[in-house]
């Protein structure tokens, strides 16, 4: 009866005894479950038969209602929940057939809708816990996930929230299972599941429609032939491709006045995001949807940016335009196709693909709108994608980053070296970029001195900031740049021209009491610089 919260259970009563949904984790209790859990399993393995008995004992009190009380219920079946895997298969079987049949059989003959979910989120939370059990049992699987569905209708607060977080843990556990045909089964059950998805996801909120599809990811992800999984992937796209193109055609229709419409926004922030996490369950296979809609996801991108400098410009550049509705909306579109394009990058895993097919028509939509956007509108989510392409492609991005700086670097210098405060997801951004390219495609910083000072002074900048994040990037990015320069042609020249400034400033960041996190990666550089010397490294020149 003491047993603590744990984090996936969203439904809580609250100091008015209520039942309602969790807005905030408690960090507190969940520290407490974690060690209150593995306190039960070592008591599991010491005699589970005692275990089980004392668990089925408080179940039967609760459902002869002797002790029912919602407290006493959730406590129990946390508890159940946190011996997963400390019996034997076969043993766990009994166990949890038992304490779903009694908890079945409670939600039926409970009355009211809070005790109905308080039982029904408990129901979710056990049979999310036994993943083992549910990919050895077929039917007892696809009963669950059917009544999990049927949870999925009820607007109790909290209900549907848990409903969709229980089916993608039982997705990722159990994912093979939904995709081949089992035995006695007409068709494997994402085929059915294809057939009823609209009807099944017709109350959930586009939040939990995202989970819901990512689970839909993580199933076909399972299916090991190619053109099935193809076709299973373009099969459950079909409703979001097909809301795509309908707001294409009407774009078409109006020369792109639809896209301003409010509702349009609302509808393309909810497709793209939907896309993002079937990317993210699914990842290189989700190339084929991607190819389906990548050029005119483009072009709406640059749509947004022409719209958004137009109301700027109209605006006589007053930068608070931007906090308009339609304004934020636009952007938030924009930064919705970033992040997808972010996702797919990551988990990708043809680099060639990648550079060739989607690379060349990203430059001038994406690059060419951040260097012409006033410093308010743009995105530090394109700093974070060119990022993520260079991590990813590695010195295949090297011919690129002449581009890349060009666009990026200039321009986010300026604004973020007029004070320590502002653009601060900017800043994170812009060294974590200065880092990968130093990191992979060094030779593309040699093409152009001026280029290679001004990188200098920006590291410098970083590691003298007061944000830890990135003083920290800072003087990673310099110890790795004295690295390659260690290894490069261009060593003698390096050090002519930039030691004693270096020299200085890493001394100043190290008697500096704000800098003191950084300890000691300072004396790491600092200890590399003088070993250079040593090493028969030229010395500072004179003055």
């Amino acid at each position: 009866s003491r047993m603590a919260k744990p984090e996936e259970v969203l439904i809580v009563e609250d100091e008015n005894g209520e039942i309602v949904r969790e807005t905030m984790k408690d960090s507190d209790a969940i520290i407490m479950y974690k060690t209150m859990r593995e306190t039960l399993v070592y008591l599991t393995h010491l005699n589970y038969d005692d275990t089980e008995n004392i668990m089925l004992e408080k179940l039967q009190y609760q459902v002869d209602g002797s002790q029912w009380s919602w407290h006493n219920l959730n406590k129990l079946c946390w508890a159940v929940g946190s011996i997963s895997g400390a019996m034997s298969e076969e043993d766990e079987k009994r166990f949890l057939v038992t304490v779903i049949k009694d908890l079945l059989g409670l939600c039926e003959m409970k009355r009211g809708k809070d005790n109905k979910a308080v039982v029904a989120s408990n129901i979710m939370y056990v049979v999310g816990q036994y993943p083992r059990f549910l990919r050895a049992h077929w039917k007892f699987l696809k009963t669950v996930v059917n009544k999990l569905f049927e949870f999925m209708h009820e607007l109790h607060p909290g209900v549907q929230d848990m409903a969709v977080d229980t089916f993608l843990k039982i997705a990722q556990k159990c994912r093979r299972k939904f995709v081949v045909l089992q035995v006695g089964e007409a068709m494997p059950f994402i085929d059915e599941l294809c057939l009823g998805l609209r009807q099944t996801i017709s109350d959930l909120e586009p939040g939990q429609i995202h989970v819901f599809y990512e689970a839909l990811g993580y199933m076909v992800s399972a299916q090991v032939d190619v053109p099935t999984r193809d076709r299973l992937l373009i099969k459950l796209m079909e409703w979001p491709n097909q809301m795509w193109e309908e707001i294409l055609a009407q774009a078409k229709q109006t020369s792109g006045e639809s896209l301003q419409d409010p509702a349009t926004m609302k509808q393309l922030q909810n497709i793209i995001r939907t896309n993002e996490r079937i990317a993210t369950a699914l990842g290189h296979p989700y190339t084929v949807q991607l190819g389906h809609i990548y050029l005119p996801l483009l072009d709406v991108y640059k749509a947004y940016s022409e719209m958004i400098n137009s109301t700027i410009a109209a605006a006589q550049s007053n930068a608070h335009v931007m906090h308009t509705s339609g304004v934020r909306a636009m952007r938030a579109v924009k930064k919705e196709t970033l992040k997808l394009l972010v996702t797919y990058i990551e988990r990708s895993e043809d680099n060639e693909l990648v550079l060739n097919k989607f690379v060349p028509a990203l430059l001038d939509p994406v690059l060419g709108d951040y260097v012409r956007s006033i410093p308010a509108a743009r995105d530090p989510e394109v700093l974070s994608l060119f990022c993520s392409l260079i991590n990813k492609l590695q010195s295949l991005m090297t011919p690129q980053v002449p581009r890349v700086f060009e666009a990026v670097f200039k321009s986010t210098l300026d604004m973020i070296t007029k004070n320590f405060e502002d653009f601060l997801e900017h800043r994170l951004n812009l060294f974590s970029l200065l880092r990968a390219i130093n990191h992979h495609c060094f030779p593309a910083l040699l093409t152009e001195e001026s280029n290679f000072t001004l990188m200098i002074e920006s590291i410098k900048w970083a590691f003298k900031h007061t944000e830890r994040n990135v003083a920290e990037t800072g003087l990673h990015t310099l110890l790795e740049l004295l690295q390659n320069v260690q290894a490069s042609q261009v060593m003698n020249a390096f050090y002519q021209a930039y030691y004693v400034g270096l020299l200085q400033d890493v001394f100043s960041v190290l008697t500096d009491t704000l800098h003191k996190p950084g300890f000691k990666l300072q004396a790491t550089i600092l200890a590399h610089l003088f070993l250079a010397v040593e090493a028969g490294g030229p010395p500072p020149p004179p003055g």
